[in-house]
């Protein structure tokens, strides 16, 4: 277990920081080795950041809780003595968001707050320029002699690990329950479609939960080292909290903002067909796709509600052309979204301002959300909501927590969901559905 959490805001400690250059260990061995609560981080274009304990943690509740994580870690930096060596080493926070403001108590949800950041007592950077080993302290031991002792200690304990070894075989699945049956579904997915032809919505995101019993403990350095060789190109997460052994994680596709000086991107993820069996298939499917006056519409309008949401921020705006983004299992339709900030905005104020985006809620947002909650027999948690870091600049990098589960030693809990428009169709999107849960559900399943 990790050390006890702390709000260092609250006593009005300091941080101190120190980072070296390391030889590669391999990541699995880290991870294993890591102490709860553990962090990932890996996205593309970007370093990979295995965090380890908490140095501090910063939770919140409510609907102002971006703003107040936010104020806490700015009151957490402004405290800091901190030497990096390179961006990358850089101390960072790493946490999310609960899809809902009143966030979720059922399980497997039970350790996770409305929001929750942490900020590893170790942080191992695998950047372009190297690996960097970051130790960072807050409080009675948060002193310069003291960090750089550690330093030492943690480089000569890395250097040690032992071989990892082939990646293991996945768990192998006992059983599945899920939160909801078909006919459940489709009286749902038509009173939502109701909803929409009446005018009172025009689009809704609608999930499931499955639960399943595995054969063997999830181990989770293997899970992501899977998911990393299969899905290169998605955002992979690890987080935990620091009671309990439950670890939420995933490879999502969709970012929700990337925030670096003034320049902001986003994009629209919105629109799904499966993969075909032949290049031919595959090729087709792609071109079903494009011209489908339904998901086009899906997607439309999550792309003009993005801009809609940043335009308050945004000096400047250029959106890129719809594409289709092809991963292992599904096809999306996609466009680029990217800004230039008239002013310093923190990261943080960006997130509040585009979560949920209706890629994942809807339109009109309240009304999509009070659909959400009458439909849905579970709590989305941080399903859907927003995971990622946060520096001393109010730099920061998040995804939409899509295509994962929360692990709690035998038993996975899988989400997925599929947007709901005028001409949906329950039985085709119920199918959308069980696409989504196959790149976590084929890392579980022998």
């Amino acid at each position: 277990m990790g050390a006890p959490q702390r709000d260092p805001v609250a006593v009005g400690e300091g941080l101190v920081s120190r980072a070296a250059q390391i030889p590669t260990p391999p990541f699995r061995a880290v991870l294993a080795d890591a102490t709860t609560p553990r962090t990932v981080w890996s996205a593309p274009g970007e370093a990979t950041v295995v965090g380890s304990d908490a140095a501090a943690t910063l939770t919140a509740d409510g609907p102002d809780r971006f703003r107040r994580i936010r104020d806490r870690a700015e009151a957490l930096f402004e405290t800091g003595d901190v030497h990096a060596g390179t961006e990358a080493a850089c101390p960072r926070l790493f946490g999310g968001f609960a899809f809902h403001d009143d966030g979720a108590e059922r399980p497997p949800w039970t350790d996770f707050p409305g929001a929750r950041f942490v900020f590893p007592r170790v942080q191992v950077t695998y950047a372009d320029n190297g690996t960097w080993l970051t130790v960072n302290a807050v409080g009675p031991d948060a002193t310069p002699e003291a960090v750089e002792t550690r330093l030492e200690e943690e480089r000569e304990r890395l250097a040690n690990l032992p071989d990892p070894g082939p990646v293991g075989d996945p768990p192998g699945v006992t059983d599945r329950t899920r939160t909801t049956d078909l006919d459940d579904w489709c009286t749902g997915v038509n009173a939502a479609v109701d909803r929409i032809r009446s005018g009172e919505l025009q689009k809704v995101v609608l999930a499931q939960a499955l639960e399943c019993s595995l054969e063997e403990r999830l181990s989770i350095p293997d899970i992501l080292a899977r998911l990393a060789e299969k899905y290169p190109d998605c955002h992979r997460f690890l987080v935990e909290p620091a009671s309990g052994d439950a670890s939420f994680f995933g490879a999502t596709p969709e970012r929700l903002v990337t925030r670096r000086g003034r320049t902001v991107e986003t994009g629209a993820l919105a629109g799904t067909t499966g993969r075909g069996e032949t290049p031919a298939e595959d090729e087709w499917l792609a071109e079903e796709l494009m011209d489908s006056e339904k998901n086009v519409h899906e997607h439309e309008l999550v792309a003009d509600a993005i801009r809609d949401q940043l335009a308050p921020f945004a000096a400047s705006m250029s959106t890129g052309e719809r594409t289709v983004r092809r991963l292992a299992t599904v096809q999306h339709l996609w466009t680029p979204i990217t800004a230039e900030l008239a002013r310093d905005e923190h990261v943080l104020d960006l997130v509040e301002a585009l979560h949920p985006t209706p890629a994942v809620g809807g339109l009109p947002p309240e009304k999509a959300l009070d659909t959400i909650r009458d439909t849905e027999p579970f709590d989305r948690g941080w399903y859907a909501a927003p995971v990622g870091w946060i520096d001393a600049a109010g730099n920061g990098s998040f995804a939409v927590a899509l295509r994962s589960a929360v692990s709690t030693g035998d038993v996975a809990t899988l989400f997925a969901g599929v947007g709901v428009v005028a001409d949906s169709d329950p039985d085709r999107e119920w199918d959308e559905v069980q696409l989504k849960y196959r790149p976590i559900l084929d890392e579980l399943e022998r």
